[in-house]
Formats: structure tokens, sequence, C-alpha cells
């Protein structure tokens, strides 16, 4: 069974920086395009960031230039830097998979909080 485990999340104050991490298992990770993505009180789940296999980023609009993806094939990781956080990015954050074959995976999700 496929495992993808997020952690990181927490609360942080506004301008503040968190990194989340999924944690993959039981998978062949490097073929996987990984994405985060995130979903508010109320609202739909939304695409954050993602990376292919290839290392290639994709990023929302609205947080262009504040995070950034990575992976690391040999730990089965990815991660999300999240730099100047708003309170506009409190979310809950899930961990997605897709394989070139069109299976999709979620983790269970991590909670970000910004607030003073």
């Amino acid at each position: 069974q496929v495992q993808l485990v997020e952690s990181g999340g927490g609360l942080v104050q506004p301008g503040g920086s968190l990194r989340l991490s999924c944690a993959a298992s039981r998978m062949t990770f490097s073929i996987y395009r990984i994405s985060w993505f995130r979903q508010a009180p109320g609202k739909q789940r939304d695409l954050v960031a993602s990376i292919t296999s290839g290392g290639i980023t994709n990023y929302a609009d609205s947080v262009k230039g504040r995070f950034t993806i990575s992976r690391d094939n040999a730990r089965n990781t990815v991660y999300l830097q999240m730099n100047s956080l708003k309170p506009e990015d409190t979310a809950v954050y899930y961990c997605n998979a897709l394989n070139p074959g069109g299976v999709v995976y979620w983790g269970q999700g991590t909670q970000v909080t910004v607030s003073s």
C-alpha cells in the first residue's frame, strides 16, 4: 500500500516561514509527479505547486516567489518551503502523487495556520 505522510505544518506569524515534507513509501518515487494542494475551510482544494519526475516545477500565481517545491529522490521526499506567509495561506496542505499510468495517491494532510 502506497503511503504519503506530510509533516511540518503548524502555527506561524505572518511573514514567517515553514517547510513541509511529504515522505513516500512503497512506491517507485522517482517516476511520480508530486504536488501540494491546499484546502481552506469552506473552499475547494486547490493546487499550490507541483514537480515532475524530471524536476520541472509549477506554481499557483498566489504563491509564486514565496514558495519553493523540491524533491529528494534518494529520500523519497518532496519539500515545500514556504516563506513570507500570509493569513490567506492558512489551510490544510495535502501531498498528491500521480504516476504515468494516471493512478493518484493522497496524504492525510497537515494544518498550516498563519496568524498573529
